[in-house]
């Protein structure tokens, strides 16, 4: 794990055990904490004025999300203890978007469970091939998540939703069906860390770069139950897809869930894509967090992910030369516009490498064809890459792009574990759009500077 030359500072109140509260020795009293922003989203949907770390609460959900492996679990749980119905028609959604357009039969009868489910009970916001993309860019582009809402999904990337200043976290099918059917669910309060950003990006280093750079820095088990709260001047540099990403993989950290304070830039795309009013919840002054660290944004490098952990990171300019066989550029992590555009700048009047495949997925057909519309996929086609239906596909191993013994991928995914594209014998480099497309060109691990 390499060493990060960004300060923290660890406050010790919870190590102690007396959180929430300081004292103070003047008065000989114990004075209440405030609370962050997770904190102060769980308590409004508990109907509590305040919560703490630890505290067992029961939550008013806004939205219980699943896809088509995780759905037909919950559904049958769902019949199991009885349902009838779906608490809200409006606040259930499905998504098709692992396995589909179905790769084979036994995704075609998950789909079908999943589709019969939301005709039968009228659920309203029921995503299929021509409608769907994947889940976690297809929810807030289509405004189903605001700011101060309290999102639960059976899918563990659902903290995605926390860039936009809402409490979203992955849960189990089980809890899934009982969300579906309650509209409530039990949670632990999770303590939090603040990571404070200051700074700006430099060209071609995005939010994945950041992200990947902190994972690194605190490991795959730093923030095990805690919430990553994003916040400081640097928060305004960072564009909504940045923030999307980083969130995305605060689970990579072993977090409850990423969220980022709320700014003008939340609130423009909230209002762009929304008619719901958002909430924002801002933390107290006084509010507790177990560690702050301060991140320059200036410093962070293009950053990769070496097998097979998320917590491997090093920089492009210290990696020697790693030939690589695909490079895939999508998921719910890197298949957002912004992603695309920035692949097809460096792609563009270029060839892919001689044996290297290079997959890009759009990752909603909304993004689909504004990409087309802006020349981006023909630039990608020219260059000798395939661009498919949004999917999730080879993220996690399922189609389009499986990987074979001894196969090496640069990848714009979240996760790089033994056998996670393929077979167990192939390696997965996690990078950002940059790298990823630089790399398409070479043929190995690059920098977008290599190529330009």
């Amino acid at each position: 794990m390499p060493t990060s030359t960004h300060s923290k500072i660890e406050f010790r109140w919870a190590d102690v055990g007396i959180s929430p509260y300081k004292v103070n020795y003047r008065e000989r009293r114990l004075i209440k904490m405030g609370m962050t922003m997770t904190q102060k989203i769980l308590a409004a949907h508990a109907g509590l004025d305040k919560v703490e770390a630890g505290q067992l609460i029961l939550v008013n959900l806004d939205l219980v999300l699943g896809n088509d492996i995780t759905s037909p679990v919950a559904i049958k749980e769902f019949n199991n203890i009885g349902a009838e119905g779906v608490f809200d028609k409006d606040k259930v959604t499905m998504v098709m978007d692992h396995f589909a357009p179905n790769k084979d039969i036994k995704a075609a009868q998950q789909c079908k469970m999943c589709r019969d489910f939301c005709g039968e009970k009228e659920v309203t916001n029921f995503y299929d091939v021509g409608q769907m993309g994947i889940e976690h860019a297809l929810l807030p582009e289509k405004g189903l998540v605001v700011c101060g809402d309290a999102v639960i999904g059976a899918d563990s990337h659902t903290c995605t939703y926390g860039a936009l200043g809402a409490f979203s976290t992955g849960i189990g099918s089980t809890d899934m069906a009982c969300g579906m059917a309650t509209g409530k669910t039990w949670f632990k309060v999770p303590s939090a860390i603040k990571f404070e950003l200051k700074g700006s990006l430099n060209k071609y280093v995005t939010g994945k770069d950041v992200i990947l750079h902190i994972i690194g820095m605190i490991g795959v088990d730093g923030a095990l139950y805690r919430s990553m709260e994003f916040t400081g001047e640097g928060l305004h540099n960072l564009s909504v897809s940045d923030r999307l990403c980083m969130a995305n993989m605060a689970i990579e950290a072993g977090a409850k869930n990423g969220i980022f304070e709320v700014d003008e830039k939340t609130l423009e795309y909230v209002k762009e894509h929304s008619n719901r009013e958002p909430k924002v919840y801002k933390a107290d002054d006084d509010a507790e967090y177990d560690e702050t660290y301060v991140i320059d944004l200036s410093e962070i490098k293009p950053t990769v992910a070496f097998p097979h952990l998320p917590e491997n990171t090093h920089t492009v300019d210290e990696i020697d030369e790693i030939k690589i066989d695909q490079v895939v550029i999508g998921s719910c992590t890197n298949g957002r516009l912004e992603d695309l555009e920035i692949a097809a700048e460096i792609m563009q009047g270029k060839k892919v490498a001689k044996n290297v495949r290079a997959i890009i997925i759009p990752a909603t057909q909304k993004i689909y064809l504004e990409a087309m519309e802006k020349g981006y996929l023909k630039t990608f086609i020219e260059a000798g890459a395939v661009v498919s239906t949004p999917t999730c596909g080879p993220c996690l191993g399922g189609h389009m792009g499986i990987l074979a013994e001894g196969e090496r991928a640069v990848a714009t995914t979240n996760r790089n574990f033994v056998g996670r594209m393929g077979h167990v014998d192939s390696e997965i480099y996690l990078a950002s759009p940059a790298v990823a497309a630089a790399s398409a060109i070479t043929g190995k691990i690059s920098e977008a500077k290599e190529v330009m």
